[in-house]
C-alpha cells in the first residue's frame, strides 16, 4: 500500500537540559516519512523547502524509498525554521523563534501519481492547506489521519471542522482534545469529537502514553520508561509515522490492528526522543524495533487469577 505524508520539512534549533542542537533537520513530514519507511516502501511526501536545505538529507530520504516529487524547492528562499527551549521537566517548552519563510505561501500541489494514495497522513499545517490536499485526491484514501493543534482551533475553527468531517483518525494531545470538545473528561471529549467526523481518536499524553478511542472501544498504550529523554521534538510526528506506516504496511484496519499500530507508533516515538533531531531514527534496524515492541508487550502483560 502507498502512504502520502503532508507536512513541513524544516530546520530546528533545540535546547534541552541535555544540550543544544543548532539548525538540525526537523519537520512533520520528515519525521513521519522516515519513520514510516521502516514499515513500507511506497512513500510520498508533499512539502516545501528553500534552496538552503542540505542535498545530503534529501538523498538520505530518497535512500529510504521516500518519493520527493511532491517536494517544492523554492530557489533563493529559506526553509521553515523553528527554535525552542525545553524546561527541566521536558514536557513544557518555550518557542524562541518561528520563521515561516517558504511556508508562508505554501500551496500544495500533488503530482498525478500521488492522487490515488491509499493512506494519507495530514501533518500539522493550516486547515486550508489540509483541505487543498483532500480536494486534489482522485479517490478517497482507505484511511485519512490528521494532526492539528490548539492554534488552529483559535484561529481557523470553521475550516478545521470542515476537515474533521472528512477524515478517519485524529491525533491530538489531551489539552487539545479538551479545547476542541469543550469537555474535561477525555471519554466525553472523545464522544464529542467522534460526532465531528473522525471514527477514531488518538489522544497523546506524552510520558503518560496514548489513548485510542474507536467507536465504543478503548485502548491504552503506556509510554516506555527510558533512562534518558534527550529531545522530545518530533515525537508526536514519529508516533504518527509509526502508526500510519504500520497500518499501510499491513493494510488491516481492524480494531486489533489499530491497537498494534498504536504500540508501533509508541515504540518509534520512544526511539526518537533518545537523540536530537532524526539522528536516532537514522540508526535503527528491524531487530531493534522488534525488541522495543516486545518491551511494550511485557510492560502490560499479566495473568488474571
Amino acid at each position: 500500500m502507498s502512504l502520502l505524508a503532508v507536512g513541513t520539512v524544516a530546520f530546528d534549533d533545540i535546547e534541552t537540559p541535555f544540550g543544544r542542537a543548532e539548525r538540525v533537520v526537523g519537520g512533520a513530514a520528515t519525521f513521519i516519512s522516515i519513520t514510516a519507511s521502516y514499515f513500507l516502501k511506497d512513500l510520498k511526501i508533499v512539502s516545501v523547502i528553500g534552496d538552503d536545505f542540505p542535498q545530503e538529507e534529501l538523498q538520505y530520504m530518497q535512500s529510504r524509498g521516500i518519493n520527493l516529487d511532491g517536494l517544492q524547492v523554492r530557489q533563493g528562499e529559506k526553509s521553515f525554521f523553528w527554535s525552542g527551549r525545553y524546561r527541566n521537566n521536558m514536557n513544557d517548552r518555550d518557542t524562541l523563534d518561528t520563521q515561516l519563510n517558504v511556508l508562508a505561501t505554501f500551496d500544495p500541489v500533488l503530482p498525478e501519481h500521488y492522487r490515488q494514495a491509499r493512506y494519507l497522513m495530514l501533518g500539522n499545517l493550516t486547515p486550508a492547506v489540509q483541505l487543498r490536499v483532500l480536494e486534489q485526491m482522485q479517490q478517497r484514501p482507505r484511511l485519512i489521519a490528521l494532526d492539528t493543534m490548539n492554534f488552529w482551533m483559535d484561529t481557523a475553527m470553521d475550516e478545521l471542522l470542515e476537515v474533521l468531517r472528512r477524515i478517519d483518525v485524529l491525533t491530538i494531545n489531551d489539552e487539545e482534545a479538551r479545547q476542541l470538545s469543550g469537555e474535561h473528561s477525555l471519554v466525553k471529549a472523545a464522544r464529542r469529537i467522534h460526532a465531528m467526523g473522525p471514527r477514531s481518536l488518538i489522544i497523546k499524553k506524552g510520558e503518560h502514553g496514548a489513548l485510542l478511542f474507536h467507536g465504543e472501544e478503548l485502548f491504552y498504550a503506556p509510554a516506555m520508561p527510558l533512562v534518558e529523554v534527550i529531545d522530545p521534538t518530533g515525537a508526536g510526528d514519529t508516533f504518527a509515522g509509526g502508526f500510519m506506516g504500520y497500518l499501510a504496511g499491513t493494510d488491516d484496519l481492524s480494531f486489533d490492528n489499530l491497537k498494534r499500530a498504536v504500540i508501533y507508533g509508541s515504540a518509534m516515538a520512544s526511539f526518537c526522543v533518545e537523540r536530537f533531531s532524526i539522528e536516532r531514527l537514522k540508526n535503527l534496524d528491524q531487530a531493534a524495533i522488534k525488541e522495543r515492541v516486545a518491551q511494550f508487550a511485557r510492560l502490560v502483560n499479566f495473568d488474571v487469577v
